[in-house]
């Protein structure tokens, strides 16, 4: 067996001989190796993790997309009032460098949930991801938004680097692993996962598998939270949105919403839970603002302000809201490429697959290196049988890389 099915073997991924060979020559040149017959490492060896390492390009930032981690906290608090007595379980696959997992271990620390409430599940097929995870230990580069104060409450400064303090840490357990090698029947299901840009990586048939595996590890009532370009993979193999119009949560299909279960009075849980909920101070209302003179007229719409509108509406699944904005902002500057990815990305929600591609094509031609438009475009081509999907699909990871090299 050649040395590129191994690792798609290994990884899962759908990988081309151009990236294997750049990856075996980075390793070669590492290891002092002059020949390439050779380099001929083999599953289990720590020079085969070490190309493992290479090909399957871990990276992420704390609290990416804010909407995402927003509604898996409110998910949490939900389940521990409808599960009493029952530690809510997490999935973060892959967890990259552990940014995902400690995303939400800080969201649920600053809002007063324990880690003996809810348990979180960090797997990644890297071991260098694994080890840097565990680690705790960021560049400035892991804080590329705005992070709602985490990292001034949660983070300490070591010389360029920020280190994770031990209150996050405690909600959250590192695994290296492969989602094809997790077993519900051992470990059991969880309430919520995150399965976020992975299954761009994998061809037709291995993203049909991936649901299946997802649906198997997710509980009938679960939170599935996935990327915004795999979404539709997602609702084509047993999922559907868990809103008419929600862009990233998916629930399985043919699951019914149960009456939520009494809490039992007295318990030390339903006291814990209703300290976690409990609303905070709502601030003093403001006085009225002065009535604007009627003939002032009101300030032309700039496109970045419609497109922040347009995105804003999107995250939280109002896909017709997103829809008018993303057309505002066309009107007034018809090249962006981001408002014709979001456009596109209505326009599949809403079933309008040819739409989709004519939005997505647009904004590649204006922008050849759009990860995300990249992403959808190859999954929608895919899933109507179309082979030029998986070159696509190739070259988003080709940016996904060199994106993650240029950034750290």
């Amino acid at each position: 067996m050649g040395l590129t099915r191994r690792l798609r073997d290994a990884s899962g991924l759908d990988l081309d001989a151009a990236s294997v060979e750049r990856a075996v020559r980075e390793r070669m040149q590492k290891t002092g190796t002059a020949l390439r017959i050779d380099y001929d490492p083999q599953p289990g060896n720590a020079e085969f993790e070490a190309l493992v390492d290479l090909v399957v390009v871990p990276e992420s930032w704390i609290l990416r997309d804010p909407a995402v981690f927003e509604a898996a906290l409110r998910c949490v608090q939900r389940r521990l009032l409808t599960h009493p007595g029952r530690p809510v379980r997490v999935l973060s696959l892959p967890c990259a460098g552990g940014e995902e997992p400690y995303s939400l271990a800080m969201l649920l620390a600053r809002a007063g949930v324990g880690p003996g409430y809810c348990r979180i599940d960090g797997v990644d097929l890297s071991q260098a991801a694994i080890a840097r995870a565990r680690a705790g230990r960021f560049t400035k580069n892991a804080f590329r938004g705005p992070d709602g104060g985490l990292r001034t409450r949660f983070f300490t400064q070591d010389g360029d680097d920020y280190v994770l303090g031990p209150e996050p840490r405690a909600y959250v357990h590192f695994a290296q692993g492969n989602l094809f090698d997790l077993d519900p029947a051992r470990g059991g299901q969880y309430d919520i996962v995150f399965c976020r840009n992975l299954l761009i990586y994998f061809d037709a048939a291995t993203q049909a598998r991936a649901a299946s595996r997802l649906r198997a590890l997710l509980a009938d009532d679960g939170l599935l939270l996935a990327g915004y370009a795999e979404t539709p993979a997602l609702c084509r193999h047993g999922f559907v949105h868990q809103g008419p119009r929600d862009t990233f949560a998916l629930r399985k299909s043919g699951w019914r919403t149960a009456a939520a279960a009494p809490l039992r009075t007295g318990t030390g849980m339903r006291a814990a839970v209703r300290a976690t909920l409990r609303p905070a101070p709502v601030a003093a209302q403001a006085p009225a603002a002065a009535p604007v003179p009627a003939l002032r007229p009101a300030p032309a719409p700039d496109p970045d302000t419609l497109l922040a509108e347009a995105k804003r509406h999107a995250d939280a699944g109002r896909l017709d809201r997103a829809e008018d904005a993303c057309r505002a902002a066309l009107a007034l500057r018809a090249d962006d490429a981001q408002a014709w990815f979001l456009l596109g990305l209505t326009a599949e929600v809403a079933g309008r697959p040819r739409d989709a591609e004519r939005c997505w094509r647009r904004c590649i031609y204006l922008d050849p290196d759009h990860y995300e438009a990249l992403c959808a475009l190859a999954m929608l081509l895919e899933g109507h049988g179309d082979a030029a999907g998986a070159d696509l699909r190739r070259r988003a990871a080709r940016v996904f890389a060199r994106r993650g090299s240029i950034t750290a």
